[in-house]
Protein backbone atom coordinates (compact mmCIF):
# COMPACT_ATOMS: atom_id res chain seq x y z
CA UNK A 1 0.00 0.00 0.00
CA UNK A 2 1.30 3.57 -1.07
CA UNK A 3 2.26 5.87 2.07
CA UNK A 4 0.70 9.06 2.37
CA UNK A 5 2.18 11.87 4.74
CA UNK A 6 -1.55 13.18 5.73
CA UNK A 7 -4.77 11.07 6.10
CA UNK A 8 -7.85 11.17 8.31
CA UNK A 9 -8.68 7.82 9.50
CA UNK A 10 -12.42 6.93 9.92
CA UNK A 11 -13.37 4.27 12.98
CA UNK A 12 -16.24 2.04 11.42
CA UNK A 13 -18.53 1.54 13.95
CA UNK A 14 -21.17 -0.07 11.25
CA UNK A 15 -22.91 2.70 9.76
CA UNK A 16 -24.09 2.50 6.16
CA UNK A 17 -22.42 5.69 5.13
CA UNK A 18 -19.29 4.82 6.38
CA UNK A 19 -18.07 4.60 3.22
CA UNK A 20 -19.43 7.85 1.94
CA UNK A 21 -17.31 9.70 4.64
CA UNK A 22 -14.63 8.33 3.46
CA UNK A 23 -15.15 9.34 -0.34
CA UNK A 24 -16.27 13.05 0.58
CA UNK A 25 -12.86 13.30 2.25
CA UNK A 26 -11.40 12.14 -1.19
CA UNK A 27 -13.34 14.24 -2.74
CA UNK A 28 -11.61 17.71 -0.69
CA UNK A 29 -7.76 15.89 -2.29
CA UNK A 30 -7.18 14.17 1.58
CA UNK A 31 -6.56 11.17 2.01
CA UNK A 32 -8.52 8.74 4.29
CA UNK A 33 -8.76 5.08 5.23
CA UNK A 34 -11.29 2.96 7.35
CA UNK A 35 -10.58 0.60 9.90
CA UNK A 36 -12.45 -1.17 12.39
CA UNK A 37 -13.77 0.54 15.45
CA UNK A 38 -11.44 -1.77 17.68
CA UNK A 39 -8.04 -0.74 16.56
CA UNK A 40 -5.33 -0.75 18.84
CA UNK A 41 -4.22 2.52 20.12
CA UNK A 42 -0.22 1.58 19.04
CA UNK A 43 -1.44 1.17 15.55
CA UNK A 44 -3.56 4.33 15.29
CA UNK A 45 -0.21 5.68 16.42
CA UNK A 46 1.40 3.88 13.92
CA UNK A 47 -0.37 5.55 11.23
CA UNK A 48 0.01 8.96 12.30
CA UNK A 49 -3.30 10.71 11.14
CA UNK A 50 -3.79 14.11 11.27
CA UNK A 51 -7.74 13.21 12.69
CA UNK A 52 -9.87 10.68 13.71
CA UNK A 53 -13.86 10.19 13.00
CA UNK A 54 -15.87 7.98 14.92
CA UNK A 55 -18.76 6.79 12.15
CA UNK A 56 -22.51 6.65 13.12
CA UNK A 57 -23.63 2.41 13.74
CA UNK A 58 -26.92 1.03 14.49
CA UNK A 59 -26.12 0.28 18.03
CA UNK A 60 -27.36 2.21 20.85
CA UNK A 61 -24.08 2.94 23.73
CA UNK A 62 -25.62 0.54 25.93
CA UNK A 63 -26.30 -2.28 23.78
CA UNK A 64 -24.64 -5.47 25.67
CA UNK A 65 -22.96 -6.20 22.03
CA UNK A 66 -22.66 -2.41 21.51
CA UNK A 67 -19.15 -1.72 19.22
CA UNK A 68 -17.45 0.10 21.98
CA UNK A 69 -13.88 1.68 20.87
CA UNK A 70 -10.48 2.24 23.60
CA UNK A 71 -11.39 5.71 25.37
CA UNK A 72 -7.95 6.57 25.17
CA UNK A 73 -8.48 7.57 21.81
CA UNK A 74 -9.88 10.91 23.39
CA UNK A 75 -6.45 11.71 25.04
CA UNK A 76 -3.94 11.10 21.82
CA UNK A 77 -3.69 14.70 21.05
CA UNK A 78 -5.56 13.82 18.05
CA UNK A 79 -8.68 16.07 16.43
CA UNK A 80 -11.56 13.72 16.64
CA UNK A 81 -15.43 14.17 15.04
CA UNK A 82 -17.91 11.86 16.57
CA UNK A 83 -20.57 11.39 14.09
CA UNK A 84 -24.40 10.25 15.44
CA UNK A 85 -23.10 6.80 17.18
CA UNK A 86 -19.59 8.48 17.65
CA UNK A 87 -20.56 11.03 18.93
CA UNK A 88 -22.80 9.37 21.74
CA UNK A 89 -19.96 6.88 22.32
CA UNK A 90 -17.35 10.37 22.72
CA UNK A 91 -20.13 11.38 25.42
CA UNK A 92 -20.56 8.72 27.20
CA UNK A 93 -16.77 7.26 27.42
CA UNK A 94 -15.86 11.36 28.44
CA UNK A 95 -18.32 11.13 31.37
CA UNK A 96 -21.73 12.12 29.69
CA UNK A 97 -25.07 11.00 29.42
CA UNK A 98 -26.84 9.33 26.88
CA UNK A 99 -30.36 8.34 26.58
CA UNK A 100 -33.51 7.06 24.20
CA UNK A 101 -35.09 9.95 22.58
CA UNK A 102 -38.36 10.43 23.46
CA UNK A 103 -38.88 11.12 19.62
CA UNK A 104 -36.52 9.68 17.35
CA UNK A 105 -35.69 12.11 14.58
CA UNK A 106 -35.31 10.27 11.20
CA UNK A 107 -34.44 12.56 8.00
CA UNK A 108 -34.77 16.04 7.69
CA UNK A 109 -33.98 18.58 10.77
CA UNK A 110 -33.41 22.36 11.04
CA UNK A 111 -30.13 22.90 12.92
CA UNK A 112 -29.37 26.50 14.78
CA UNK A 113 -26.05 27.03 14.94
CA UNK A 114 -24.31 29.05 18.15
CA UNK A 115 -21.14 28.24 17.99
CA UNK A 116 -19.56 29.76 14.40
CA UNK A 117 -16.28 28.68 14.72
CA UNK A 118 -14.57 25.30 14.58
CA UNK A 119 -17.17 22.96 12.81
CA UNK A 120 -19.28 25.52 11.54
CA UNK A 121 -16.97 28.50 11.10
CA UNK A 122 -18.46 30.67 8.50
CA UNK A 123 -21.94 29.94 8.96
CA UNK A 124 -24.74 32.51 10.89
CA UNK A 125 -25.12 32.24 14.67
CA UNK A 126 -28.66 31.58 15.66
CA UNK A 127 -30.16 30.56 11.90
CA UNK A 128 -32.11 27.56 12.62
CA UNK A 129 -32.99 27.20 8.66
CA UNK A 130 -29.13 24.89 8.04
CA UNK A 131 -31.22 21.39 6.92
CA UNK A 132 -29.60 18.17 7.85
CA UNK A 133 -30.01 14.45 7.87
CA UNK A 134 -30.64 12.97 11.07
CA UNK A 135 -31.06 9.24 11.93
CA UNK A 136 -31.16 8.23 15.52
CA UNK A 137 -33.44 7.07 18.53
CA UNK A 138 -30.96 7.71 21.30
CA UNK A 139 -29.20 11.42 22.08
CA UNK A 140 -26.85 12.84 24.25
CA UNK A 141 -29.14 14.09 27.45
CA UNK A 142 -26.29 15.37 29.56
CA UNK A 143 -22.80 16.81 28.23
CA UNK A 144 -20.10 15.52 29.31
CA UNK A 145 -17.12 17.62 31.95
CA UNK A 146 -15.54 19.91 29.82
CA UNK A 147 -18.18 20.19 26.61
CA UNK A 148 -20.64 22.83 25.63
CA UNK A 149 -23.36 23.04 23.07
CA UNK A 150 -22.14 24.05 19.38
CA UNK A 151 -25.91 23.69 18.04
CA UNK A 152 -29.35 22.46 18.41
CA UNK A 153 -32.26 21.16 16.57
CA UNK A 154 -35.46 20.49 17.46
CA UNK A 155 -35.53 17.03 19.31
CA UNK A 156 -31.67 17.24 19.85
CA UNK A 157 -30.88 20.18 22.51
CA UNK A 158 -27.12 18.76 21.84
CA UNK A 159 -26.88 18.82 18.19
CA UNK A 160 -23.34 19.37 18.34
CA UNK A 161 -21.18 19.26 20.86
CA UNK A 162 -17.51 20.45 21.00
CA UNK A 163 -14.72 20.29 24.09
CA UNK A 164 -13.64 23.36 25.44
CA UNK A 165 -10.04 22.60 25.55
CA UNK A 166 -9.07 20.03 23.09
CA UNK A 167 -10.02 18.82 19.62
CA UNK A 168 -13.03 16.60 19.97
CA UNK A 169 -15.99 17.63 18.36
CA UNK A 170 -19.82 15.41 17.98
CA UNK A 171 -22.52 16.11 15.47
CA UNK A 172 -25.72 13.92 15.49
CA UNK A 173 -26.37 14.41 12.19
CA UNK A 174 -24.83 13.27 8.89
CA UNK A 175 -22.61 15.15 7.40
CA UNK A 176 -21.34 12.60 4.33
CA UNK A 177 -25.41 12.65 3.22
CA UNK A 178 -26.41 15.12 0.47
CA UNK A 179 -29.70 16.17 2.42
CA UNK A 180 -27.08 17.98 5.08
CA UNK A 181 -26.55 21.00 3.04
CA UNK A 182 -23.78 22.22 5.73
CA UNK A 183 -22.11 18.55 5.21
CA UNK A 184 -19.65 19.44 3.08
CA UNK A 185 -19.03 23.32 4.94
CA UNK A 186 -18.45 21.15 8.26
CA UNK A 187 -15.78 18.08 6.59
CA UNK A 188 -14.20 20.69 5.37
CA UNK A 189 -14.22 22.38 8.46
CA UNK A 190 -12.84 19.71 10.46
CA UNK A 191 -10.14 18.37 7.56
CA UNK A 192 -8.44 21.96 6.95
CA UNK A 193 -9.63 24.12 9.76
CA UNK A 194 -9.20 21.98 12.61
CA UNK A 195 -7.21 19.02 11.70
CA UNK A 196 -4.77 20.83 9.54
CA UNK A 197 -4.62 19.02 6.23
CA UNK A 198 -3.98 20.34 3.03
CA UNK A 199 -5.46 19.07 -0.52
CA UNK A 200 -2.39 17.71 -1.82
CA UNK A 201 -4.04 13.73 -2.49
CA UNK A 202 -4.37 13.73 -6.44
CA UNK A 203 -4.40 10.93 -8.68
CA UNK A 204 -1.16 12.49 -10.23
CA UNK A 205 0.30 12.43 -6.70
CA UNK A 206 -0.87 8.76 -5.98
CA UNK A 207 0.82 7.81 -9.25
CA UNK A 208 4.48 8.99 -8.03
CA UNK A 209 3.87 7.78 -4.52
CA UNK A 210 2.63 3.96 -5.73
CA UNK A 211 5.39 3.68 -8.22
CA UNK A 212 7.90 4.67 -6.23
CA UNK A 213 6.43 2.16 -3.68
CA UNK A 214 5.74 -0.63 -6.10
CA UNK A 215 9.91 -0.29 -7.06
CA UNK A 216 11.09 -0.32 -3.29
CA UNK A 217 8.69 -3.34 -2.56
CA UNK A 218 9.59 -5.30 -5.59
CA UNK A 219 13.15 -4.18 -6.34
CA UNK A 220 15.36 -6.48 -9.00
CA UNK A 221 12.50 -9.77 -8.39
CA UNK A 222 9.70 -10.35 -11.65
CA UNK A 223 6.01 -9.90 -11.16
CA UNK A 224 3.18 -11.34 -13.18
CA UNK A 225 -0.09 -9.97 -13.57
CA UNK A 226 -3.37 -10.64 -13.60
CA UNK A 227 -4.92 -9.35 -16.59
CA UNK A 228 -8.90 -9.42 -17.44
CA UNK A 229 -9.69 -6.72 -19.77
CA UNK A 230 -11.29 -4.80 -17.25
CA UNK A 231 -10.34 -1.19 -15.88
CA UNK A 232 -8.71 -2.59 -12.60
CA UNK A 233 -6.34 -4.59 -13.96
CA UNK A 234 -5.86 -2.63 -17.10
CA UNK A 235 -4.69 0.28 -14.95
CA UNK A 236 -2.96 -2.40 -12.27
CA UNK A 237 -0.77 -3.73 -15.32
CA UNK A 238 -0.73 -0.08 -16.43
CA UNK A 239 0.90 1.30 -12.94
CA UNK A 240 3.41 -2.02 -12.27
CA UNK A 241 4.76 -1.10 -15.67
CA UNK A 242 5.54 2.21 -15.09
CA UNK A 243 7.50 1.27 -12.15
CA UNK A 244 9.25 -1.53 -13.20
CA UNK A 245 8.88 -1.98 -16.61
CA UNK A 246 10.29 -5.47 -18.44
CA UNK A 247 10.24 -7.06 -14.91
CA UNK A 248 6.53 -7.43 -15.02
CA UNK A 249 4.63 -10.03 -17.30
CA UNK A 250 0.80 -10.22 -17.42
CA UNK A 251 -1.35 -12.96 -17.82
CA UNK A 252 -4.82 -13.12 -19.60
CA UNK A 253 -6.70 -16.82 -18.19
CA UNK A 254 -9.69 -17.68 -20.56
CA UNK A 255 -11.85 -19.10 -17.88
CA UNK A 256 -14.72 -19.81 -20.31
CA UNK A 257 -17.21 -17.60 -17.93
CA UNK A 258 -16.28 -14.39 -20.46
CA UNK A 259 -18.86 -12.83 -22.79
CA UNK A 260 -19.23 -13.60 -26.68
CA UNK A 261 -16.05 -12.25 -28.16
CA UNK A 262 -14.71 -11.27 -25.12
CA UNK A 263 -11.18 -12.81 -25.33
CA UNK A 264 -10.36 -12.21 -28.81
CA UNK A 265 -11.15 -8.44 -28.16
CA UNK A 266 -8.71 -8.13 -24.86
CA UNK A 267 -6.29 -9.95 -26.50
CA UNK A 268 -6.07 -7.83 -29.23
CA UNK A 269 -6.10 -4.74 -27.76
CA UNK A 270 -3.40 -5.47 -25.87
CA UNK A 271 -1.05 -6.53 -28.75
CA UNK A 272 -1.89 -3.79 -30.73
CA UNK A 273 -2.42 -0.71 -28.49
CA UNK A 274 0.07 -1.54 -25.26
CA UNK A 275 3.74 -2.44 -24.82
CA UNK A 276 2.86 -5.15 -22.00
CA UNK A 277 3.69 -9.00 -22.46
CA UNK A 278 1.04 -11.10 -22.17
CA UNK A 279 0.65 -14.51 -22.16
CA UNK A 280 -2.42 -16.15 -23.07
CA UNK A 281 -3.56 -19.26 -21.18
CA UNK A 282 -6.84 -21.17 -22.33
CA UNK A 283 -8.27 -22.54 -19.43
CA UNK A 284 -12.27 -23.31 -20.27
CA UNK A 285 -11.80 -26.83 -19.82
CA UNK A 286 -9.90 -26.56 -16.40
CA UNK A 287 -12.67 -23.96 -14.46
CA UNK A 288 -15.81 -25.82 -16.32
CA UNK A 289 -14.91 -29.21 -15.31
CA UNK A 290 -14.63 -27.64 -11.49
CA UNK A 291 -17.97 -25.53 -11.84
CA UNK A 292 -19.68 -28.76 -12.72
CA UNK A 293 -22.72 -29.23 -10.96
CA UNK A 294 -21.90 -26.19 -8.26
CA UNK A 295 -24.65 -24.01 -7.22
CA UNK A 296 -23.60 -22.42 -4.18
CA UNK A 297 -22.63 -18.73 -5.36
CA UNK A 298 -19.80 -18.53 -2.69
CA UNK A 299 -18.44 -21.95 -3.83
CA UNK A 300 -17.94 -20.95 -7.26
CA UNK A 301 -15.97 -17.94 -6.53
CA UNK A 302 -13.45 -19.95 -4.49
CA UNK A 303 -13.02 -22.25 -6.81
CA UNK A 304 -12.57 -19.37 -9.48
CA UNK A 305 -10.21 -17.46 -7.14
CA UNK A 306 -8.20 -20.93 -6.09
CA UNK A 307 -7.84 -22.04 -9.67
CA UNK A 308 -6.41 -18.79 -10.93
CA UNK A 309 -3.74 -18.69 -7.97
CA UNK A 310 -2.48 -22.25 -9.15
CA UNK A 311 -2.83 -21.23 -12.83
CA UNK A 312 -1.06 -18.29 -12.09
CA UNK A 313 1.44 -20.17 -9.87
CA UNK A 314 2.47 -22.67 -12.75
CA UNK A 315 2.73 -19.80 -15.56
CA UNK A 316 5.04 -18.22 -13.05
CA UNK A 317 7.49 -21.41 -12.27
CA UNK A 318 7.00 -21.74 -16.09
CA UNK A 319 8.80 -18.04 -16.52
CA UNK A 320 12.30 -19.82 -15.62
CA UNK A 321 13.32 -16.61 -13.87
CA UNK A 322 11.87 -16.26 -9.68
CA UNK A 323 8.73 -14.53 -9.43
CA UNK A 324 7.40 -13.70 -6.49
CA UNK A 325 4.66 -11.24 -6.61
CA UNK A 326 1.17 -11.40 -8.20
CA UNK A 327 -0.20 -8.15 -9.38
CA UNK A 328 -3.79 -7.83 -9.38
CA UNK A 329 -6.58 -5.27 -9.54
CA UNK A 330 -8.34 -5.40 -6.10
CA UNK A 331 -10.29 -2.30 -5.09
CA UNK A 332 -11.07 -0.72 -1.94
CA UNK A 333 -14.84 -1.96 -2.31
CA UNK A 334 -13.76 -5.26 -2.86
CA UNK A 335 -11.81 -5.31 0.31
CA UNK A 336 -14.85 -3.42 1.97
CA UNK A 337 -17.27 -6.36 1.12
CA UNK A 338 -15.02 -9.42 1.53
CA UNK A 339 -13.11 -8.85 4.96
CA UNK A 340 -14.90 -8.73 8.16
CA UNK A 341 -13.50 -5.92 10.46
CA UNK A 342 -14.88 -8.78 13.01
CA UNK A 343 -17.16 -5.97 14.37
CA UNK A 344 -20.63 -4.57 13.39
CA UNK A 345 -19.72 -4.92 9.59
CA UNK A 346 -20.79 -8.50 7.87
CA UNK A 347 -18.96 -10.36 4.94
CA UNK A 348 -21.27 -9.47 2.09
CA UNK A 349 -19.76 -11.66 0.11
CA UNK A 350 -16.43 -13.07 -1.24
CA UNK A 351 -14.60 -11.15 -4.09
CA UNK A 352 -12.22 -13.70 -6.04
CA UNK A 353 -9.43 -11.71 -5.75
CA UNK A 354 -9.91 -11.35 -1.91
CA UNK A 355 -12.36 -13.14 -0.02
CA UNK A 356 -11.84 -16.02 -2.80
CA UNK A 357 -8.31 -16.51 -2.48
CA UNK A 358 -6.24 -19.47 -0.69
CA UNK A 359 -5.02 -18.43 2.64
CA UNK A 360 -1.27 -20.41 1.63
CA UNK A 361 0.13 -19.74 -1.94
CA UNK A 362 3.86 -18.94 -3.11
CA UNK A 363 3.28 -15.55 -4.69
CA UNK A 364 3.10 -12.61 -2.43
CA UNK A 365 0.34 -9.87 -3.20
CA UNK A 366 0.65 -6.57 -5.02
CA UNK A 367 -1.97 -4.49 -5.24
CA UNK A 368 -1.60 -0.75 -6.02
CA UNK A 369 -5.15 -0.15 -6.00
CA UNK A 370 -6.43 -1.67 -3.45
CA UNK A 371 -7.05 2.08 -1.75
CA UNK A 372 -8.74 3.48 -4.59
CA UNK A 373 -12.58 3.63 -5.65
CA UNK A 374 -13.58 2.72 -8.97
CA UNK A 375 -14.00 6.12 -10.14
CA UNK A 376 -10.46 7.00 -8.28
CA UNK A 377 -9.30 4.03 -10.84
CA UNK A 378 -10.63 5.41 -13.75
CA UNK A 379 -8.77 9.04 -12.97
CA UNK A 380 -5.50 7.06 -12.56
CA UNK A 381 -6.19 5.37 -15.58
CA UNK A 382 -6.12 8.70 -17.76
CA UNK A 383 -3.24 10.13 -15.91
CA UNK A 384 -1.76 6.96 -17.19
CA UNK A 385 -2.28 7.57 -20.54
CA UNK A 386 -4.68 4.57 -20.67
CA UNK A 387 -7.28 5.21 -23.71
CA UNK A 388 -10.73 6.31 -22.55
CA UNK A 389 -12.23 3.17 -24.62
CA UNK A 390 -10.49 0.90 -21.95
CA UNK A 391 -10.97 3.41 -19.13
CA UNK A 392 -14.78 3.56 -19.44
CA UNK A 393 -15.79 -0.22 -19.68
CA UNK A 394 -18.48 -0.79 -17.43
CA UNK A 395 -17.22 -3.31 -14.65
CA UNK A 396 -17.12 -6.87 -15.24
CA UNK A 397 -16.91 -9.85 -12.83
CA UNK A 398 -13.81 -11.51 -11.69
CA UNK A 399 -15.69 -14.83 -11.87
CA UNK A 400 -17.41 -13.90 -15.09
CA UNK A 401 -20.54 -14.97 -15.82
CA UNK A 402 -20.25 -18.17 -13.10
CA UNK A 403 -22.69 -15.13 -11.22
CA UNK A 404 -24.71 -14.30 -13.71
CA UNK A 405 -26.03 -17.57 -14.11
CA UNK A 406 -27.58 -18.46 -10.81
CA UNK A 407 -27.99 -22.38 -9.79
CA UNK A 408 -25.41 -25.18 -11.83
CA UNK A 409 -23.32 -23.99 -14.94
CA UNK A 410 -24.10 -25.74 -18.55
CA UNK A 411 -22.55 -25.56 -22.05
CA UNK A 412 -26.34 -24.47 -22.83
CA UNK A 413 -27.15 -22.01 -19.99
CA UNK A 414 -23.45 -19.94 -20.52
CA UNK A 415 -24.56 -20.31 -24.18
CA UNK A 416 -28.12 -18.57 -23.56
CA UNK A 417 -26.41 -16.19 -21.47
CA UNK A 418 -23.82 -15.26 -24.01
CA UNK A 419 -26.60 -14.67 -25.98
CA UNK A 420 -29.32 -12.35 -24.30
CA UNK A 421 -25.66 -10.45 -22.89
CA UNK A 422 -24.49 -9.42 -26.34
CA UNK A 423 -27.99 -7.60 -26.95
CA UNK A 424 -28.12 -5.87 -23.59
CA UNK A 425 -24.91 -4.60 -24.53
CA UNK A 426 -26.09 -3.84 -27.93
CA UNK A 427 -28.67 -2.10 -27.08
CA UNK A 428 -27.49 0.30 -24.16
CA UNK A 429 -24.68 1.52 -26.75
CA UNK A 430 -26.90 1.52 -29.61
CA UNK A 431 -28.84 4.50 -27.44
CA UNK A 432 -25.85 6.02 -25.77
CA UNK A 433 -26.86 4.24 -22.37
CA UNK A 434 -23.90 2.18 -21.84
CA UNK A 435 -22.03 5.39 -20.92
CA UNK A 436 -25.00 6.70 -18.50
CA UNK A 437 -25.38 3.99 -16.25
CA UNK A 438 -22.97 2.58 -14.32
CA UNK A 439 -23.31 -1.58 -15.39
CA UNK A 440 -25.72 -2.73 -17.38
CA UNK A 441 -26.02 -7.03 -18.08
CA UNK A 442 -28.37 -9.81 -18.21
CA UNK A 443 -28.69 -12.49 -15.48
CA UNK A 444 -30.13 -16.05 -15.89
CA UNK A 445 -32.48 -17.46 -13.46
CA UNK A 446 -32.84 -20.99 -12.38
CA UNK A 447 -36.50 -21.01 -12.78
CA UNK A 448 -38.67 -21.32 -15.79
CA UNK A 449 -42.21 -20.39 -16.88
CA UNK A 450 -44.95 -20.65 -18.92
CA UNK A 451 -45.01 -19.00 -21.99
CA UNK A 452 -47.07 -19.14 -25.72
CA UNK A 453 -44.78 -18.84 -28.72
CA UNK A 454 -46.59 -19.49 -32.46
CA UNK A 455 -50.02 -20.56 -30.90
CA UNK A 456 -48.06 -23.40 -28.46
CA UNK A 457 -47.08 -23.48 -24.73
CA UNK A 458 -43.58 -23.56 -23.65
CA UNK A 459 -41.41 -23.87 -20.58
CA UNK A 460 -38.57 -22.13 -20.83
CA UNK A 461 -36.00 -19.78 -18.72
CA UNK A 462 -36.17 -16.26 -17.63
CA UNK A 463 -33.57 -13.72 -17.67
CA UNK A 464 -33.69 -10.81 -15.41
CA UNK A 465 -31.86 -7.40 -16.52
CA UNK A 466 -30.02 -5.31 -14.32
CA UNK A 467 -28.77 -1.63 -14.69
CA UNK A 468 -27.54 0.79 -12.07
CA UNK A 469 -26.31 3.84 -11.48
CA UNK A 470 -23.28 4.45 -8.96
CA UNK A 471 -20.02 6.41 -8.11
CA UNK A 472 -17.82 3.82 -6.82
CA UNK A 473 -20.26 0.56 -6.18
CA UNK A 474 -20.77 1.21 -2.71
CA UNK A 475 -24.29 2.20 -3.13
CA UNK A 476 -26.52 2.10 -6.48
CA UNK A 477 -30.05 2.74 -7.79
CA UNK A 478 -31.96 1.06 -10.41
CA UNK A 479 -31.34 2.76 -13.71
CA UNK A 480 -34.41 4.36 -14.93
CA UNK A 481 -33.53 3.16 -18.63
CA UNK A 482 -36.69 4.54 -21.58
CA UNK A 483 -39.61 1.85 -21.32
CA UNK A 484 -38.75 1.55 -25.30
CA UNK A 485 -35.48 0.93 -24.54
CA UNK A 486 -36.40 -1.91 -22.23
CA UNK A 487 -39.48 -3.05 -24.56
CA UNK A 488 -36.56 -4.23 -27.62
CA UNK A 489 -34.20 -5.21 -25.39
CA UNK A 490 -37.20 -7.79 -24.03
CA UNK A 491 -38.37 -8.24 -27.43
CA UNK A 492 -35.06 -9.04 -28.68
CA UNK A 493 -33.94 -11.73 -26.15
CA UNK A 494 -37.58 -13.40 -26.52
CA UNK A 495 -36.89 -13.11 -30.16
CA UNK A 496 -33.21 -14.33 -30.85
CA UNK A 497 -32.47 -16.63 -27.99
CA UNK A 498 -33.66 -19.53 -27.94
CA UNK A 499 -34.79 -21.08 -24.48
CA UNK A 500 -36.17 -17.85 -23.30
CA UNK A 501 -39.82 -16.55 -23.31
CA UNK A 502 -39.83 -14.20 -20.09
CA UNK A 503 -37.67 -11.17 -19.55
CA UNK A 504 -37.91 -9.23 -16.19
CA UNK A 505 -36.16 -6.12 -14.85
CA UNK A 506 -34.45 -5.95 -11.40
CA UNK A 507 -35.73 -2.49 -9.57
CA UNK A 508 -33.65 -2.66 -6.29
CA UNK A 509 -31.13 -0.80 -4.93
CA UNK A 510 -27.76 -1.56 -3.19
CA UNK A 511 -28.44 -1.49 0.06
CA UNK A 512 -30.45 -3.68 0.79
CA UNK A 513 -29.50 -5.34 -2.31
CA UNK A 514 -26.22 -5.98 -4.58
CA UNK A 515 -25.44 -5.31 -7.74
CA UNK A 516 -24.03 -9.03 -9.15
CA UNK A 517 -27.16 -11.25 -8.29
CA UNK A 518 -24.63 -13.60 -6.53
Amino acid sequence: MAIHDEKIIILDFGSQTTQLIARRIREQKVYCEIHPYNLKLDAIRALAPMGLILSGGPSSVYDPEAPISDPEILNLGIPVLGICYGAQLMTLQAGGRVERACKREFGKADLTVFATDALFAGLEPGRAEYQVWMSHGDRIETLAPGFAIAATSEHSPNAAIRHEHKNLHGVQFHPEVAHTLIGTDVLRNFIFGICGCQPAWTMESFVQTTVAHIRATVGQEQVICALSGGVDSSVTAALVHRAIGDQLTCIYVDNGLMRTGETESILSYFSQKTGLKVIHVDAVKFFLDRLQGVEDPEKKRKIIGYGFIEIFEKEAHKLGAEVRFLAQGTLYPDVIESVSFKGPSAVIKSHHNVGGLPEVMKLKLLEPLRELFKDEVRKVGLELGIPEEAIFRQPFPGPGLAIRILGALTAERLHILRQADVIVLEEMKRTGYYRKVWQSFAVLLPIQTVGVMGDERTYENVVAIRSVDSVDAMTADWSKLPYDLLGRISTRIINEVRGVNRVVYDISSKPPSTIEWE
